[in-house]
């Protein structure tokens, strides 16, 4: 058996996340990156950021790049329509998606994308009704869990549309309260041997999530 060594990083803070952003923009001249482009030069990785700051553009925005003018890739689209429908509670039109409070990126995006906004939609749909076989791990030696920790997109959006968008603990909603910012929970903690399943997920805001920590 050959052993490689794996780089290992502390927890890093949202500055470090930040600055790393830039470095990596100054390192291959452009006003803005994608999430490809970070991956194979930054020091983290793209997912890592996307969901310390909600979504990739929201991590562009916060590092002063460009994160309107550009091509995105079919996931941060997915991730912003996402964002939106989790804010609204409901399926969003494209008049929603040029309301800048609540999107990140323009309907203009997405028809030249996908030529019609219904086409935005139904590719969106798809996507998060691909098989669940996703959700599960490689095999590991190094844990008795049958499912990665890590909650995707895909999985996130069933769950909040299964709760309706609002914090299964006392019910608030982002189409309520804006503030209100809603996370993926493990029922059964992770750390205590909980699955990374459907019926083992809530959706759950903020204040209640780190209320619950890892408690059962």
């Amino acid at each position: 058996m050959k052993f490689e060594y794996t780089e290992y990083h502390k927890k890093a803070s949202d500055e470090e996340l930040i600055a790393d952003l830039k470095s990596t923009a100054a390192l291959l001249h452009t006003a803005s990156l994608s999430m490809q482009e970070y991956d194979q030069n930054g020091t983290f990785s793209s997912s890592v950021i996307s969901r310390r700051f909600g979504t990739w553009n929201n991590a562009l925005k916060i590092a002063e790049l460009d994160y309107r003018n550009r091509k995105f890739s079919d996931i941060e689209l997915f991730e912003n329509i996402e964002n939106v429908w989790m804010k609204l509670g409901k399926q969003p039109t494209r008049r929603d998606m040029n309301n800048t409070l609540i999107s990140n990126i323009s309907s203009g995006a997405y028809l030249r994308r996908f030529t019609k906004w219904s086409n935005a939609l139904k590719s969106f749909v798809a996507f998060v009704n691909e098989q669940e076989k996703e959700f599960l791990a490689a095999p590991s030696n190094e844990t008795t869990h049958k499912t990665k920790r890590d909650i995707n997109l895909r999985m996130r959006f069933i769950v909040m549309q299964r709760d309706n968008f609002k914090c299964c603990a006392c019910g608030a909603s982002p189409a309520k309260d804006p503030s209100v910012e809603l996370h993926i929970d493990h029922i059964y903690p992770w750390a205590k041997g909980g699955e990374t399943t459907l019926d083992n997920l809530q959706t759950l805001c903020s204040k209640c999530n780190l209320g619950k920590s890892d408690i059962l």
